[in-house]
């Protein structure tokens, strides 16, 4: 028995038609509950807004009911239980009322400890308490219990720097968060060590990107003592110095210091400066992965180890979200290196891996995707939680102001092409690179206008064929957190040469929120003739005219707070034939076709039948994609495209980048 299993007893299809539940500590909205109160027969409506509920339930579910259709239906009140009267007084008289809080599933834990995990993490959590049946625990009791038995974080057993490294390898390569009052907790017993007090634990404890700036800087040093160490190049040899020796040479370790090299997070140094030579390695050939004697050799050596890497971690069907969102950047990087010189001995591996990832993203959305939206906004697992990420970056202090830029069709891997030059033109800049789902169908006028929103598209279904409504939704959304008109704007048609001035225009003293849309990226790509790789080059070209860093600097300047976020990405997609249908899908998109009537889908799914009739998760019940399959268009036959709409890594997977000096 897990959690979950003391959960879903209180759900048994048609005990009663109507389902409400207190949920304070979000218990349901981890996307395997959500999966598996689903897959019993309930539909889950989540209680935020008295507004936005009223419309989903009246134009949804109210009718099944008065028409005697047989519902499971549950509302879930993110309160304590006598909050559920927040809720219309019709519903509480007839509706069975169950309350659900981490307190009845960890009663011998600290609430504020374990309240801190994410939800996922309570499946380690909740065996490990069936194993040792822990008595209570104070706070710092709870915190030692879970740094072991959730993050097999053992300090007691911590005896060298290598036992550390290794477990920062471990969940920093994997993208894991541990909550700060972990981190805390972490720290201090660390702190207390003489062993480890040259190393700044403050930082790469905390910080991902810091943490891999310190194994870059320890690289070099390494290097060259071992080196020494075998008589290979003298003492004086080399010109790098560091006070940190780390053991990369310990065997645990080397794995994950091959996988950071391969996958970008650490780059080679330049073997020349250390006169080290190819034939000098030979009692040290694994050090060769952090060593560049010949770009071309090291791009192929590369290539082929990403191939390897990424087609072994591909994530299962029953991956977390978490799993798709790390795994997107790791996707991102083999495309760049792939598009950069397509080396035609790994030709075929990679369309047979690309086969592979895509069939099973489709796969995983096609049975998780449900999930995703009700998620707690911190972090952002969807990009229409942005904002509310953004209220809370703000609630943290009254003189912080926040700027959004939302680069139009930016795909992942374009975003690393342009993160290159900017980092080129800015070095002090610090990219914290993160990454969120964007909405299905992957098209502007749903996913963009999702972000500025802060909502589900099914809550602004008047505007679902257009984006002139975003400025309003985006002021709309800030004045419901408390702000006034004066301190919020928006401005769009961004990226040309003189655009920057219209930002210019938009900044006041009194000004605490802006939202910018870029969209330079999509008009090269509805131009674009050479395909992904004519991206690159195209939106590396327009980085170097450097109107998004002077907007970078202009930001800066004025003491905003930077995020960056895309829409959606884009694909390199064949023609499949033009649809024959005259003016009856509602949209016409390269990659989607939507309709507002099922009959009218079926018929063109007949004529494209493996085309994809897209569930409407999110959206209104009238609205129906089609989607093109894998990496085909809705366009003429055998004819290239980079077009968007579908479902895809690169389409779906966008980044969600914060700016710092």
């Amino acid at each position: 028995m897990n959690w979950r299993d003391q959960i879903l007893q209180e759900f048994t299809p048609q005990v009663a038609n109507l389902t409400l539940v207190a949920d304070p500590d979000g218990l349901l909205t981890e996307a395997e509950m959500l999966q598996k109160i689903q897959d019993r027969g309930f539909e889950i409506i989540h209680f935020e807004d008295a507004i936005a509920f009223r419309y989903i339930y009246e134009s949804q579910y109210r009718p099944q009911q008065e028409q005697g259709a047989a519902l499971d239906l549950v509302i879930v009140v993110n309160k304590e239980t006598q909050e559920l009267r927040s809720l219309p007084y019709d519903l509480v008289k007839s509706g069975r009322q169950l309350a659900f809080s981490i307190g009845s599933l960890f009663p011998n834990l600290s609430y504020s400890v374990v309240n801190s995990l994410d939800r996922s993490d309570f499946d380690a959590l909740y065996q490990a308490q069936v194993q040792h049946n822990p008595a209570p625990l104070g706070e710092n009791a709870t915190k030692d219990f879970v740094l072991r038995y959730v993050y097999n974080i053992d300090p007691d057993l911590i005896q060298q720097t290598s036992d550390l490294l290794l477990i920062l390898l471990r969940w920093h390569y994997r993208g894991q968060i541990l909550p700060e009052i972990l981190c805390d907790r972490f720290i201090q017993t660390l702190s207390d060590r003489q062993l480890f007090s040259s190393l700044p634990l403050e930082t790469i404890i905390r910080d991902r990107q810091a943490f891999f700036t310190f194994l870059q800087q320890a690289w070099p040093e390494f290097v060259r003592q071992n080196l020494v160490k075998s008589n290979q190049v003298s003492e004086a040899t080399g010109t790098y110095a560091t006070a940190t020796k780390l053991p990369f040479d310990n065997h645990d370790i080397r794995v994950y210091i091959n996988h950071l090299f391969l996958e970008g997070y650490l780059q080679p140094i330049d073997a020349d400066k250390l006169k080290i030579t190819t034939t000098s390695l030979e009692l040290n050939s694994w050090i060769k992965v952090g060593l560049s004697f010949d770009p071309q050799a090291d791009q192929h050596r590369r290539l082929q180890g990403l191939l390897e890497s990424l087609d072994s971690s591909i994530p299962p069907n029953d991956a977390k979200y978490q799993d798709w969102l790390n795994f997107g950047k790791a996707w991102a990087k083999l495309i760049v290196l792939w598009h950069q010189d397509k080396i035609l001995d790994f030709h075929a591996q990679f369309l047979t891996l690309q086969e592979k990832v895509d069939n099973t993203f489709f796969s995983w959305v096609n049975s998780r995707y449900g999930t995703l939206y009700n998620q707690p906004p911190i972090p952002p697992v969807m990009l229409h939680q942005i904002p509310r990420f953004l209220a809370r970056y703000l609630e943290a202090s009254k003189t912080n102001k926040v700027a959004l830029v939302v680069l139009d069709g930016l795909a992942l891997d374009q975003w690393l092409v342009l993160k290159d030059v900017l980092l080129a033109q800015r070095p002090q800049l610090n990219f914290r690179d993160e990454t969120v789902f964007a909405w299905l169908p992957t098209i502007t006028s749903i996913s963009r206008q999702a972000i500025f929103a802060g909502k589900a598209p099914i809550l602004f279904p008047s505007s679902l064929e257009t984006t002139a409504k975003e400025e309003s939704l985006w002021k709309q959304f800030w004045t419901a957190q408390g702000l006034n008109l004066a301190e919020v704007a928006y401005a769009k048609g961004l990226g040309e040469a003189d655009s920057v001035s219209l930002v210019e225009q938009k900044l006041s003293p009194r000004l605490r929120v802006i939202g910018l849309v870029v969209d330079k990226v999509d008009k090269i790509m509805h131009g674009i003739q050479l395909g992904t790789a004519g991206m690159h080059n195209q939106v590396r070209q327009w980085a170097e005219l450097r109107w998004m860093a002077n907007l970078l600097d202009l930001l800066l300047e004025e003491k905003f707070k930077i995020f960056l976020t895309s829409d959606h990405g884009n694909i390199e997609a064949t023609g499949i034939g033009q649809p024959r249908e005259g003016a009856i899908a509602d949209l016409r998109g390269e990659r989607v076709r939507i309709y507002s009537d099922p009959t009218l889908r079926a018929k063109l799914k007949s004529e494209f039948p493996n085309a994809i009739e897209w569930q409407p998760l999110g959206l209104p019940e009238k609205y129906l994609p089609l989607l093109a399959p894998t990496r085909q268009a809705f366009i003429q036959e055998g004819k290239q495209i980079v077009a968007h709409g579908g479902i895809s890594v690169e389409e779906l997977v966008v980044p969600f980048i914060s700016v710092s000096v």
